[in-house]
């Protein structure tokens, strides 16, 4: 079977395509957290249709035990840079990240959030549309966090000059400004 055209859609984001492995192990941190690396293998890929689909798996580096799972599509708006990301996590939480492509660097930040309703503390509040979406990552159930309301969080994926997918997640809660919390190099082992 021929593989796919890509939709000319999604073209400005051709160069995430392949699978991905870390290469050095990613680093976490945040102010409330001991620094921790993991593994992780990224998918990302397209059927035709005017969007990419991704899985992100992480894995702790000394055990390969599975740790956070997430997959979903990246939209573009057609004849725009605006993004979308929609994810859903193996937490129970699913999230709508909205941004922009420039170049070979996309940039997206948190806009919505939806949670199973047995899903682990902390509970996402409904938030008035006034107000900051809020956002969870994995770290209640990965990192094993006392988490806060989590209130931003946003992305930044960029090839860098290497040719390796490098992506950085930061975020805010009630209690800590806008702060780094993941760093990862990928290395392409599949186009």
């Amino acid at each position: 079977m021929e593989p796919p055209k890509m939709n000319p859609v999604v073209e400005p984001l051709s160069w995430m395509l392949g699978t991905w492995l870390s290469d050095p192990p990613g680093a976490g941190t945040y102010p409330t957290l001991q620094p921790f690396q993991y593994l992780e293998e990224v998918h990302i890929s397209h059927v035709g249709q005017p969007m990419l689909n991704f899985s992100f798996n992480s894995f702790h580096p000394d055990t390969r035990k599975p740790m956070h799972r997430e997959c979903g599509f990246i939209r573009l708006k057609p004849d725009t840079n605006k993004v979308a990301f929609v994810s859903a996590q193996n937490t129970g939480v699913v999230e709508v990240e909205e941004g922009e492509v420039n170049g070979q660097e996309l940039c997206i930040a948190s806009h919505s959030i939806a949670r199973i309703s047995f899903a682990k503390e902390p509970h996402v509040e409904q938030v008035s549309p006034a107000l900051p979406a809020p956002s969870c990552l994995v770290c209640a159930e990965v990192c094993g966090v006392n988490l806060f309301l989590f209130r931003k969080i946003t992305r930044k994926f960029r090839l860098n000059s290497e040719g390796k997918l490098e992506q950085t997640v930061s975020m805010a809660t009630t209690t800590q400004p806008m702060t780094q919390h993941l760093h990862v190099t990928y290395k392409k082992v599949t186009p």
